[in-house]
């Protein structure tokens, strides 16, 4: 069964592919005019919006959730995968899908933005939704909701459950089971609760948890401070091909730093879109900016923190799929959060075990509720026209993640990553096609933005000014808006 696994995840993750990620994100940037550098300014500053309604949610818990997803075992054990594979080179083609998928995020946040929808009292949007309003494909948008949640509800949150159970067992000698039913009890506290307990869960934990992480990292940094350029040197170095050691996987290295970096940042996978849809703002490029800063979080702080540490310390091996190991340092370990508690390990002896343990159960926890998030949404989205209890669907898809929450905590831990990246994997290939097909709305909005913003205003969206059809949500606002300010004028 592993093997199968691991085939189909190979099929999903051709060189094609990957590669195509690249020109896709090279061609937003393009398109875009860079906007991931011209407006790095309002990413910052829109960030810390506090603005929210009994319907959405603020863009600091939007981005807080996103990163709660964004921010998880990926940013270690998937960092230290890449290294272990491609060689330290990997680590700079990590930056470079960084860099790229902030103009893939920002165009496919603008989207669940322009399309999205408010059910049952709350702002839902996502893919699927700007796949049927956008293009009118609503086939294609109810695929990309079922996989949607078969991925994140099922697939992924193996993976989570996975790394916080193996993590726990290794510091601490907790059995996987226990951790199982006690991560299945906590979710079912947050998510029982509502998307409002899910954002003011995130927004609390997630600074915590990243802050946390990097004082730890700039500590082992710090100490090792005078080999930093001799790191930066031997990544750059080994990216192109001029390391003597790792000259040899350069491919290797583009292929995993890609891979590892999407898995990551989720820059263009759509999975992202859903809480940065949920949030409370005037224009859909406010948020398209603001999870666009998410990606750079993500990748150019917090993986590159963990690639840091573990390079800096040595505290690695390579070893390409197919070939003969190239360093071996650590004999015997396998790829993963052992790297990094071993490097932290070096500096603070005694601490790296207890406190990775600790910090991937907060990273990977919040990763799960968002998770559980883009299920529900995906799932409100098959069911908001159905004549249907959606209560009770609602509720068996809740117990549903619950039961692979716990599976995931005792599956072995290569195929839980196989599983994981054939969902993300397939996802991508849907909302790729869709956000290409759909750049015209995005960039009519982030013109728009731009033009207000010299005109000294604050951008305020009208998709009827911009010709953009089906964005409801939107259009429905400006109706209620006119009708108030026409009963006023009654009135006087």
């Amino acid at each position: 069964m592993g093997e199968i696994v691991g085939w189909f995840s190979g099929l999903v993750w051709n060189q094609y592919f990957i590669y195509a990620f690249l020109a896709i994100g090279l061609f937003f940037t393009i398109i875009t005019r860079f906007v991931q550098v011209t407006h790095l300014k309002d990413m910052v500053q829109l960030v810390f919006s506090r603005k929210d309604s009994k319907s959405g949610v603020s863009s600091f818990q939007a981005i807080s959730m996103s990163l709660g997803s964004r921010v998880g075992t990926g940013n270690i054990a998937g960092v230290v995968t890449a290294i272990a594979l491609g060689g330290p080179g990997a680590v700079f083609w990590m930056w470079v899908m960084s860099f790229l998928g902030a103009a893939t995020s920002f165009i496919e946040i603008s989207l669940a933005q322009i399309y999205k929808s408010k059910q049952d009292g709350e702002y839902r949007g996502g893919p699927p939704y700007y796949i049927e309003k956008g293009l009118g494909y609503k086939k294609l948008a109810v695929a990309y909701a079922i996989l949607t949640i078969v991925a994140n509800g099922f697939l992924l949150m193996n993976i989570q459950s996975n790394t916080i159970a193996v993590s726990m067992q290794g510091a601490f000698g907790i059995q996987p089971i226990f951790i199982g039913l006690f991560l299945v009890i906590v979710l079912a506290m947050i998510i029982f609760g509502g998307t409002k307990r899910i954002a003011k869960t995130a927004e609390f934990l997630v600074p915590i948890m990243a802050i946390g992480y990097l004082v730890v990292c700039i500590i082992v940094l710090i100490v090792n401070f005078t080999f930093i350029p001799e790191v930066f040197n031997l990544i750059i170095s080994s990216a192109f091909g001029i390391n003597s050691t790792f000259g040899g996987l350069v491919g290797s290295a583009v292929a995993w730093g890609v891979q590892r970096g999407f898995f990551s940042n989720a820059a263009g996978s759509g999975g992202e879109t859903f809480e940065g849809a949920a949030a409370e703002v005037s224009h859909p490029a406010k948020q398209g900016l603001v999870q666009a800063l998410a990606v750079y979080i993500d990748t150019w702080i917090i993986c590159s923190a963990t690639a840091f540490m573990v390079l800096i310390t040595g505290m690695f091996n390579v070893h390409p799929i197919g070939e003969e190991a190239v360093v071996t340092n650590i004999p015997g370990v396998e790829a993963g959060a052992t790297n990094v508690q071993l490097a932290v390990d070096n500096v603070l002896a005694g601490f790296g075990y207890p406190f990775l343990a600790i910090a991937l159960l907060f990273f990977c926890f919040t990763t799960m509720i968002s998770y559980y998030y883009k299920s529900e949404t995906s799932l409100a989205y098959i069911m908001r026209n159905k004549k249907i209890n959606k209560r009770l669907t609602g509720d068996v898809l809740k117990f549903l993640v619950l039961i692979f929450v716990f599976t995931g905590s005792i599956v072995a831990t290569s195929t839980a990553w196989a599983l994981g990246d054939i969902g993300l994997g397939s996802m991508a290939y849907l909302n790729i096609f869709a956000i290409v097909l759909l750049r015209k709305p995005a960039l009519a909005v982030l013109k728009d933005y731009k033009e207000q913003r010299k005109a000294g205003k604050d951008p305020v969206f009208d998709p009827i000014k911009l010709g953009i059809k089906n964005a409801d949500f939107w259009e429905e606002q400006i109706k209620n808006k006119n009708d108030q300010s026409d009963g006023k004028i009654r009135k006087i």
